[in-house]
């Protein structure tokens, strides 16, 4: 089993009294990614982040405190421009890229709030997969059983997560890319609103579903990382108490949200159950629109991605993972009115799933499983469960893609587990709640 995720509220007062200096918690943090079994680090800036660690040290000495983030470590995932490291995508496409000379806003509010960055996380190659077994360096490995994924694109991100080495790390999320590691790592993974955080500086897979989120080991840490990120002075004073007392909580009974794993399905059970035992209304919410909505997904990131690789593909095809390079190949001849039609479809049908949870008497958030499958074996990408066979990749995305269309605002959390197995993902969708709103009810399956 992984060691457990140190809190941002555990490392933050421990810095802040003087119980561990910033040098103390970037040495530790550097030997276990250094040590790592998981192939989650694709590259370590351990001169950069102990020079950083050593001046917030010192700021510290003279009574300078930046707030919860001060002197604590964090992963970036390798489509992150980071100064002075380059940005390789998990592809011998950019295997020769030099360090980066700028970084985009995200990164530099980390920086501010006085984050220390440590290194660059692995992902699936140009984040173009839900598994993160696809990659120039190899494939991700699980904490919880090293020969199964870890789910992607953020595959590094919610392995060192979940292994203990940071306590924070950021991904993005096109389609499921920061819940789905999250799930089958069993830790948190919040995808924002769309356009919430800025996307400058990220390598784009799809712009108009592309996310920016983070990864972290509980509800608080995500609720702290949150407002550290979307405040210019977020010191942790915007988060929530838990409690859904009165909170319109939406199921979905339609076959389409159900988990392929039954394990999946009673893990959501429970969740539910337990918002209403808080006082939460429980109402079903049904969704005739979702099999249309979730097919414009493959043509919109599709000829998104197609256009962003067309020309390395034709020159370097050899560089790229041969299963990348035949998933933008199979995309070369879509028609530009199939991409047309996708876009108009979203925007309908996104206002038809918001008055569907209007009509169900107003919904503030749904709660469903992030995943239909829990880890798989890498590589695989069909499995058997219950005598039926199931693909892995569709699996992996159709929960979590919906939002992404959407733009609403989600977080995977850890829930039950009735077998005892592998962790299981239950996902909280903002409909009338924001970020804050949805970590609230978020905390509230997590707090004792």
């Amino acid at each position: 089993m992984p060691a457990s995720t140190p809190s941002l509220r555990d490392l933050g007062l421990a810095i802040r009294s003087g119980e561990l200096s910033p040098t103390e918690h970037i040495r530790d943090v550097l030997d276990r990614l250094g040590a790592d079994e998981h192939n989650a680090v694709v590259t370590l800036d351990a001169d950069g982040a102990l020079r950083q660690a050593a001046a917030l040290t010192e700021e510290l000495a003279r009574g300078e405190w930046r707030g919860p983030l001060h002197g604590v470590a964090v992963g970036i995932k390798d489509l992150f421009d980071v100064v002075g490291l380059p940005t390789r995508a998990g592809s011998n496409v950019l295997a020769d890229a030099p360090p980066a000379t700028s970084e985009g806003p995200v990164v530099a509010r980390l920086r501010e709030a006085g984050a220390v960055i440590v290194g660059k996380l692995h992902t699936h190659e140009f984040a173009y997969g839900p598994t993160g077994d696809v990659s120039a360096t190899g494939p991700a490995r699980n904490p919880h059983d090293r020969d199964r994924i870890t789910g992607g694109s953020s595959s590094g991100s919610g392995a060192t997560v979940a292994a203990g080495h940071v306590p924070l790390a950021l991904g993005t999320d096109t389609g499921a890319s920061v819940r789905v590691p999250a799930a089958l790592c069993g830790v948190v993974g919040l995808k924002p609103t769309l356009g919430r955080l800025s996307t400058d500086g990220v390598f784009p897979l799809s712009e108009t579903c592309d996310h920016v989120g983070l990864l972290t080991g509980d509800v608080h840490s995500a609720s702290v990382a949150w407002d550290v990120l979307s405040r210019a002075d977020g010191t942790g004073g915007g988060i929530q108490l838990p409690g859904v007392s009165g909170v319109r909580v939406g199921v979905l009974p339609d076959p389409y949200w159900q988990a392929a794993d039954p394990v999946l399905n009673e893990g959501v059970a429970a969740a539910v159950e337990r918002l209403a035992d808080g006082g939460a209304h429980v109402v079903e919410v049904r969704t005739p629109m979702i099999d249309e909505l979730a097919a414009s997904y493959s043509e919109i990131v599709g000829a998104e991605a197609y256009a962003t690789h067309a020309d390395w593909l034709a020159q370097r095809h050899e560089d790229y993972q041969p299963f990348t390079a035949q998933r933008l190949e199979a995309l070369a001849g879509q028609p530009a009115r199939a991409y047309i039609d996708a876009l108009r479809a979203r925007r309908r049908l996104t206002a038809a799933f918001r008055a569907a949870c209007d009509e169900a008497g107003g919904v503030d958030v749904l709660v469903l499983p992030t995943t239909r499958l829990r880890a798989t074996p890498i590589g695989e990408r069909k499995v058997e469960i219950d005598g039926e066979t199931v693909p892995v990749w569709s699996s992996l995305l159709a929960l979590t893609l919906p939002f992404n269309l959407t733009g609403w605002p989600a977080v995977s959390v850890p829930g039950h587990v009735s077998d005892g197995g592998l962790p299981v993902g239950v996902q909280i969708v903002g409909v009338r709640l924001e970020e804050r709103g949805v970590l609230r009810v978020a905390g509230a399956l997590s707090s004792s």
